[in-house]
């Protein structure tokens, strides 16, 4: 049995500079925890595979769409965002607390993740 405590995880280095910590992988699926700062966001980007946001803490917008801002909800505690492959997307904290969520792509990407 492992166990991971999230928090305190090592960061890993990420193309969106942001604090992102790698808390599993194996084949089928690869987990990670995002913290967003006030004011920060991920860059607008494609995913090789299927990807889903949970949110841990705090609120945020995400973006959807072949259009930035086709589709923009803002999201909060215990929400579920599914984001398909090769769609392009982000998320964004414009509030004044942290926002946390858990990135699960399924399978492991075996292609890299492509900034717009």
């Amino acid at each position: 049995m492992d166990i991971i405590k999230a928090l305190t995880a090592p960061e890993s280095p990420n193309l969106h500079g942001v604090s992102a910590r790698r808390l599993h992988g194996t084949e089928h699926v690869q987990v990670s925890m995002v913290t967003l700062q006030p004011g920060e966001s991920l860059k607008l980007h494609v995913t090789p595979v299927d990807v889903f946001f949970y949110v841990l803490q705090g609120r945020g917008s995400v973006e959807i769409g072949v259009e930035i801002g086709a589709e923009r909800e803002e999201v909060s505690r215990d929400m579920l965002i599914v984001s398909p492959a090769h769609i392009p997307h982000r998320l964004l904290n414009e509030s004044d607390a942290e926002f946390r969520f858990l990135v699960v792509k399924t399978p492991r990407p075996t292609k890299v993740t492509k900034i717009l």
